[in-house]
């Protein structure tokens, strides 16, 4: 989806504001926040130039434990003498309560499958659950990767089939790729995402014990 117009871009950016408010979210339509730069590391963010955060809905919860971020995000990638843009919506956030692994999860197409025969990809596949290995490609912190996923985490992503996860440490990152979500779907987003987080946050995995040796 593209805004052909600064007319479609300010009725999207007042529909977003009026449901940040619903949802008791700050709204800014520029980054004021420095989001890119604190997701530089992740690979969406990686993506082509030009890259660019808008329609910032925000919320920190609690003694600072939780901060919920859900925007626009755009990014260009040229190719020779044509160049394509692409949107879509993020969600974000940012917890003490997670420390998660270096992760990625997206739905596997064809090409992903070819990257891993040809030794091009790592995928992760786990024997226990091999309906979501087939529809899934998962990168990352092998260990850490295994020790956190469990049944629930994989049902979850065999209903929502068309999402993406990254996480590293305290952060959190879930999107559709090159969709963005509509005004009206953005509290089932919302909803979604926090589904996701309370999975990951209270799933019973830990970093290995490097005290005296062990």
């Amino acid at each position: 989806m593209a805004f052909r117009t600064p007319h479609q871009r300010r009725t999207r950016a007042a529909a977003l504001e009026r449901t940040a408010k619903e949802l008791g979210l700050e709204f800014s339509e520029k980054d004021e926040w420095g989001l890119r730069a604190l997701l530089r590391d992740f690979e969406l963010f990686q993506k082509g130039g030009r890259r660019r955060i808008t329609n910032m809905m925000s919320k920190t919860t609690g003694l600072l434990e939780e901060k919920i971020n859900i925007c626009d995000y755009q990014y260009t990638i040229s190719t020779g003498k044509s160049s394509s843009t692409y949107y879509q919506t993020v969600f974000f956030i940012q917890s003490k309560e997670l420390g998660l692994p270096e992760m990625l999860i997206y739905p596997e197409h064809f090409f992903h499958k070819i990257g891993s025969w040809l030794g091009i990809q790592q995928d992760i596949d786990f024997e226990q659950w091999p309906e979501f290995s087939k529809k899934f490609l998962v990168q990352g912190d092998d260990w850490g990767v295994r020790r956190l996923m469990n049944e629930e985490l994989t049902k979850f992503f065999l209903v929502e089939r068309h999402w993406c996860v990254e996480s590293l440490g305290y952060y959190l990152v879930f999107y559709r790729r090159r969709a963005l979500v509509k005004p009206a779907s953005i509290k089932l987003l919302y909803q979604k995402g926090m589904s996701l987080f309370e999975n990951l946050k209270n799933n019973d995995w830990h970093l290995p014990d490097t005290t005296n040796g062990k």
